[in-house]
């Protein structure tokens, strides 16, 4: 998780990895996620930026501070990132895969077809 690139702040960096992780179920919902200090030391990264990716995640809905205790992952967590996992790929890959659909001339149906069998791993 240390592989930082200029492409983004680190905090963004940072909530990103937790987003996947949270989304693969590494950090189950109602779980504690590690102190501050501990990513930030792990990381070597500054305290306040470990904050401020947290703070992303908090605002997200996806993340909820508790007094005294720390960050945990919020309940429907999962689900709102499958609903915003779902609604991207809807705006972005569908487009696309309809472009490219008629650039090559394939039909709906044979690309529906060969979608099922790479689903049930016939491929």
């Amino acid at each position: 998780m240390t592989e930082w690139h200029d492409s983004q702040p680190i905090f963004r960096q940072l909530a990103d990895k937790l987003i996947a992780q949270i989304a693969q179920g590494l950090w189950p919902e109602g779980e504690a996620l590690p102190s501050v200090r501990t990513i930030a030391s792990d990381l070597k990264i500054n305290h306040l930026t470990v904050m401020k990716g947290y703070q992303l995640l908090v605002d997200e809905g996806l993340v909820e501070k508790r007094r005294g205790q720390g960050m945990f992952v919020a309940e429907g967590a999962v689900s709102a990132l499958r609903c915003q996992q779902r609604a991207q790929f809807l705006q972005q890959q569908i487009p696309h895969i309809a472009a490219t659909l008629a650039q090559i001339d394939m039909s709906l149906d044979e690309f529906v077809e060969q979608l099922k069998q790479h689903v049930k791993g016939e491929s």
